[in-house]
């Protein structure tokens, strides 16, 4: 018979959080995130920092170039590269 582990070292729980703001975390990951975080209080300021961070993106209204922009952004550098080392 297999023990169920519901305790989760730090590292675990920080990995976890960081799944839980892309919504990539399973249920069960998430039960053992938040016993962890009763307990330890460095995971709960770092889960608080990571929801602080994650609403701030998503409220921000930042504007990303568009994938042709980026790649002539990406060949301009590469050849400004190449002449400081020619």
């Amino acid at each position: 018979m297999s023990k169920i582990k519901i305790f989760i070292p730090c590292d675990d729980a920080n990995h976890v959080c960081d799944k839980t703001q892309y919504k990539e975390a399973s249920l069960w990951e998430m039960i053992k995130l938040n016993i962890h975080l009763i307990y330890c209080r460095a995971c709960r300021k770092y889960t608080n920092n990571n929801t602080k961070l994650t609403k701030a993106i998503k409220e921000s209204n930042v504007e990303c170039l568009d994938k042709k922009s980026k790649e002539s952004m990406k060949l301009d550098f590469e050849k400004a590269l190449k002449e400081l080392t020619d």
